[in-house]
């Protein structure tokens, strides 16, 4: 196999260790916890502790809890055991609010050095003083308080004796400076709001620019890897570095990648849940690792997914088949062979002994020379797939129809030779003579038939609720399209079987298996099934439909 080139992050970290500008490299993956992680948090913790774990470094996880208004416990619990669930552990766990004081500490100190003061402008105030690209901004009367001023009206804003929004504390840094984020940047807010950790101690806390990179440099991170909208960032990260005078961490950055037919920012995905467009975070049609996780995918698709995609510089949006892509090639290989019949017409095998069983003998995975088999008992009536038998076949339609011959997956062959209907035309049941010699295994029979089916057994058959997942959006970038982006979301995203037939060996599950579902694509079983109510959700298709079916509108 032809070996991967080192992407630009590496390059820059083995020409650093090379330098020997640090001994260890020290990353580390800095989520707020207002939302549960989806796949574009995926790709950046595998590529945090993937770095880590490559140049024998270490990778800190760290809450950014700076805002108590968004976050809450249940956000940290599900950010850890998404990434537990990938199969990264952390160094250290930290929260931002562990360094509250630190942090406190290190604004009064741009205060003494003549580098923050307090401003009493409202927001609207701030914003015109602050111009635009083509216009400068305009010093804050409140710019020229004295040092002692400052810090007597930053201790009181602490104390709790300004409402929100009444002062704020802001750098000093230039008015005139051509990126807008230099111009005088807030560095302190007052919120009296409950934090999830630290209650109601504080009625201040630090802006995300200010915070961040403190952070990073009180925990000696060497390579602070973030998204490309940061780039603008980055000059303010340094300023505050460089003004406190503390471990220099830097700020690298790669552009994030979309998925189609999807969205990503947590405050869309935050309006369908809230608004009941899917079931809760974890609907398996949701992006979220957590709603991955629940619908079939596998940890290790999704780290096969983020290597492959790679990183760049460069904003790109992503083809979901690649994802399906890495899951339905991870899971040919882990996943049992179960038969189902989803959309159900009963055969009735006419020369077959009435009150007949037999149990075949089936391999649960030919891609798995340790997979084992397991008994399917099959008996004169079957339910196969409505789909599999027209009564005017066309030429090439290599399944049952009058005088069609297919073989029955693991069983014999069988000829159609009568069918019945109800008063509405559906067919109803379907009569076809077997050849005994033909079983499969030891098929003396001489005969070769194009079409094998998949079937379960009618006494044996046990039955279950499957759900059938598509794609969310019926557009590719529903973020980018005119109007509110719910307006296209596919109705057709969610289909409930409620009374699928499965073979006998499907009964033995627990949440989270995978199988594939032969014929039909693979399946898991959901978080919910129980022993008197199965559920199975569809993971992916054994091949890319969609394609297929944007192929046909066009």
């Amino acid at each position: 196999m032809e070996e991967r080139s080192l992407n630009f992050l590496e390059e820059i970290i083995e020409n650093h260790l090379a330098e020997g500008k640090y001994k260890n490299i020290h990353t580390r993956f800095p989520p707020e916890p207002n939302g549960y992680l989806h796949i574009g948090h995926a790709a950046s913790i595998c590529l945090n502790f993937g770095l880590a774990i490559k140049y024998k470094g270490q990778c800190n996880l760290r809450f950014d809890d700076t805002n108590p208004v968004t976050e809450e416990t249940e956000y940290v619990e599900s950010i850890m055991n998404d990434v537990k669930w990938l199969g990264f552990n952390w160094d250290e766990l930290h929260y931002t609010s562990d360094y509250f004081e630190e942090l406190y500490g290190f604004a009064v100190k741009l205060i003494e050095k003549g580098f923050a003061y307090v401003d009493d402008s409202t927001a609207e105030e701030m914003a015109a003083q602050k111009g635009d690209i083509n216009r400068t901004g305009v010093n804050s009367i409140y710019r020229s308080r004295s040092i002692d001023e400052n810090l007597q009206l930053f201790a009181e804003m602490r104390e709790g004796k300004y409402p929100d929004g009444a002062k704020v504390l802001r750098a000093k840094i230039d008015m005139e400076h051509p990126n807008l984020l230099m111009r005088d940047p807030i560095i302190y807010r007052i919120k009296h709001a409950h934090h999830h950790r630290t209650g109601d101690k504080w009625c201040v806390y630090p802006m995300y620019d200010f915070a961040h990179g403190q952070s990073d440099s009180i925990e000696n991170i060497t390579h602070s890897i973030c998204t490309l909208e940061f780039i603008h960032h980055r000059p303010l990260y340094d300023w505050f570095i460089e003004k406190l005078e503390i471990f220099p961490s830097h700020q690298y950055e790669f552009a994030r990648r979309n998925l189609t037919y999807t969205v990503m920012s947590k405050r869309k995905l935050l309006q369908l849940v809230n608004e009941k467009h899917v079931d809760g975070w974890d609907d398996p049609r949701m992006p979220t690792i957590s709603g991955l996780r629940r619908r079939g995918y596998t940890p290790e698709s999704i780290r096969n997914f983020a290597d492959t995609i790679g990183i760049a510089k460069r904003e790109n949006i992503t083809d979901v088949g690649l994802l399906e892509f890495c899951v339905r090639d991870h899971l040919n290989k882990i996943a049992d062979r179960r038969m189902a019949v989803l959309d159900p017409v009963k055969l009735i095998i006419t020369n077959y002994p009435e009150g007949q069983t037999e149990d075949l003998i089936a391999e649960n995975n030919p891609e798995n020379e340790n997979g084992g088999t397991r008994s399917v008992p099959f008996s004169r009536e079957i339910w196969i797939e409505r789909e599999d038998f027209m009564e005017d076949a066309p030429k090439k339609f290599f399944r049952l129809g009058p005088g069609l011959t297919v073989r029955l997956k693991y069983a014999y062959i069988v000829t159609c030779n009568d069918f019945k209907k109800d008063e509405h035309g559906n067919i109803t049941e379907i009569y076809c003579s077997y050849i005994p010699e033909s079983k499969s295994g030891s098929d003396t029979s001489g005969l070769k038939v194009k079409g094998t089916i998949h079937w379960v057994s009618v006494p044996h058959a046990k039955t279950a609720e499957v759900r059938l997942y598509d794609r969310l959006f019926k557009v590719e970038n529903p973020a980018s399209e005119e109007g509110d982006f719910k307006d296209y979301i596919n109705p057709d995203s969610l289909t409930i079987l409620p009374k699928a037939y499965i073979e006998p060996a499907l009964t033995e599950t627990n949440p989270l298996d995978k199988f594939q579902f032969l014929r039909l694509g693979y399946f898991t079983t959901d978080k919910n099934s129980t022993s008197g109510h199965l559920i199975f959700n569809k993971t992916v298709g054994l091949k890319d439909s969609w394609a297929k079916e944007v192929k046909k509108e066009g």
